[in-house]
């Protein structure tokens, strides 16, 4: 199992403070603890996965960020300095979904919200280019399906021209071609050079857009790491007759911690470059090699391992305060 990393350096060389940070953050409803003394890092620039199960703590973490609710205990701080800090740089933020006036069009509500936050006209433009609704943007918002919905949500988000973007649950709703349209969307504004974080339940969605990742677990992040670094180096997956023989010359080669008999072949640690030799050991030995490949963890084999496997965070069935709780601080 991967080890756990909690502590992450801060920015080198005492250069600018990182975009989000947090330490001991916690949030307490009566006795339901939803967010757990939670140390968490999201380095300039990057795309961050905030992983968890549904009811894990994720949304409340993301609304004290944002200060929309107060943490119990702990602290945050955006690119060094609280949520609610005048002259921090500005923040772009999409939780839960976004509500809009059904009978206007994404860009008179863009104009609603622009006047509101007080961007200048032309980001309105800049912004559905972003999210690629030009040609939709005289449209009635009620009009819009759901990834186009979620795509406005963003561009919302984006017309402070935000340094940190802060998306929960994105693609939560959307058929498959909406998710493939989110996930390119994301990728091109972390390629743009914002830091965005992202919370997802989506094990293939993190894995595919985000350079590390928090997992998290009953209001613990238990991993923050990278997808590389979470799904541990790659193994040699072996099919060969007799299994048993197979397995005896494989620990004689490389111990018998390094082997594993798992659903009828081999899981052998070690470096997949080794293949052929590993198949040249078993078969001088007498052994028929029917399937030697590489492996790797996938990140759900990970993700279950780390939360303990469940859907839900909550024990004994108990509703999370992320359902329940409006969005106040």
């Amino acid at each position: 199992m991967t080890r756990p990393l909690r502590e992450v350096p801060g920015p080198p060389g005492g250069g600018p403070a990182h975009p989000v940070e947090t330490r001991g953050l916690t949030k307490r409803y009566g006795e339901l603890t939803a967010v757990d003394a939670i140390d968490l890092t999201v380095r300039a620039g990057e795309v961050y996965g905030f992983l968890g199960p549904n009811g894990a703590g994720k949304t409340s973490t993301l609304r004290m960020l944002l200060g929309l609710v107060r943490p119990t205990a702990g602290t945050v701080r955006l690119f060094g300095r609280p949520p609610d800090a005048p002259g921090r740089p500005p923040v772009g933020a999409l939780i839960e979904g976004p509500a809009f006036y059904p009978y206007l069009s994404g860009e008179q509500n863009l104009r609603v919200l622009a006047r509101y936050a007080g961007s200048p006209p032309d980001r309105i433009r800049t912004v559905l280019e972003l999210v690629d609704l030009t040609g939709r943007a005289g449209d009635r918002y009620a009009t819009y399906s759901l990834g186009m919905k979620q795509r406005l949500g963003v561009a919302a988000a984006l017309l402070p021209d935000p340094r940190l973007l802060i998306l929960d649950e994105p693609t939560n709703g959307l058929d498959p071609a909406g998710m493939a349209d989110m996930r390119t969307l994301i990728r091109r504004l972390g390629a743009a050079g914002r830091t965005v974080l992202l919370s997802s339940h989506l094990l293939g969605e993190v894995q595919q857009i985000c350079d590390r990742v928090g997992v998290v677990a009953r209001g613990r992040l238990v991993a923050e790491s990278t997808v590389a670094e979470l799904r541990g180096a790659a193994s040699l997956r072996v099919l060969a007759d007799p299994l048993d023989a197979a397995a005896e010359r494989a620990r004689a080669l490389l111990g018998p911690d390094r082997v594993r008999v798992v659903d009828g072949g081999l899981d052998l640690a070690v470096d997949p470059d080794r293949a052929a030799w590993i198949n040249a050991e078993l078969v001088g030995a007498g052994v028929a090699v029917r399937e030697l490949r590489p492996r790797e963890r996938d990140l759900e084999q990970v993700f279950f391992e780390l939360t303990g496997g469940g859907d839900s965070a909550v024990p004994n069935g108990r509703v999370e305060a992320d359902d329940v709780v409006p969005t106040v601080g």
